[in-house]
């Protein structure tokens, strides 16, 4: 007897998962390579009282691109952002949510190295964090806020750090973002992506291209 093709509701219960967080469930979607992943990678979205979601275009483009190469990765909605529980915490929250993204991650892939990405106010996130957490041997920066928050453990980090930045990004300048790379130790690279604006608007396949080309031989091993 042929097997039947799966129910709707049974793909999306597969494609579209949560994760217990700090203030509740985290609404969560996870690519996958088609074999077994070089890399787990969380993926942290703008700023949710403007309207960032792990949907965000570069986020889910960013994502597509990660698991292009080999990644695996985890984007997710904040706290009070789509199905998540909970409510906006000025980013103290939702530094936490990003933690129990990367325990579910490293327990998920236990062996593989685990990278920390972000767009935007998620970059401030992912990074902070990332930086903190020695399970973390790679960070990822979108479109980073260099001037609104706090970096200072992303400055202190040996890790290796890639960044991408608009150059007329129209809410953190392009010289911000260099003067904040300047200060970063290394290993370190940074793309700046000709005429874009800070959510890349028409010209987010770049972003795609740019993590692609940063990162398709990248391993974290030194030897």
């Amino acid at each position: 007897m042929p097997s039947q093709a799966p129910h709707l509701g049974d793909v999306l219960a597969d494609i579209i998962r949560e994760i217990d967080g700090p203030a509740g469930k985290l609404e969560i979607l996870i690519e996958k390579p088609p074999g077994d992943p070089r890399a787990a990678v969380v993926f942290a979205h703008p700023l949710p009282t403007h309207g960032g979601t792990m949907h965000t275009k570069v986020v889910f483009q960013g994502a597509k691109a990660l698991a292009r190469i080999g990644c695996a990765v985890l984007r997710f909605n904040f706290r009070g952002v789509g199905r998540s529980a909970g409510a906006w915490d000025e980013g103290r929250g939702e530094l936490d949510d990003y933690r129990a993204a990367l325990t579910f991650m490293a327990g998920q892939y236990p062996g593989t190295e685990l990278w920390a990405a972000g767009m935007s106010f998620g970059s401030y996130v992912a990074l902070t964090v990332g930086a903190e957490d020695d399970r973390v041997c790679a960070l990822i920066g979108i479109a980073p806020p260099v001037d609104r928050y706090d970096f200072a453990a992303v400055k202190s980090s040996a890790k290796p750090k890639f960044l991408i930045h608009g150059n007329a990004d129209e809410l953190i300048s392009l010289k911000a973002v260099r003067e904040f790379y300047a200060q970063l130790a290394d290993p370190k690279e940074l793309i700046e992506i000709d005429r874009a604006n800070h959510l890349f608007e028409g010209q987010v396949g770049e972003v795609g291209e740019a993590i692609e080309d940063l990162l398709v031989d990248f391993t974290c091993r030194t030897q």
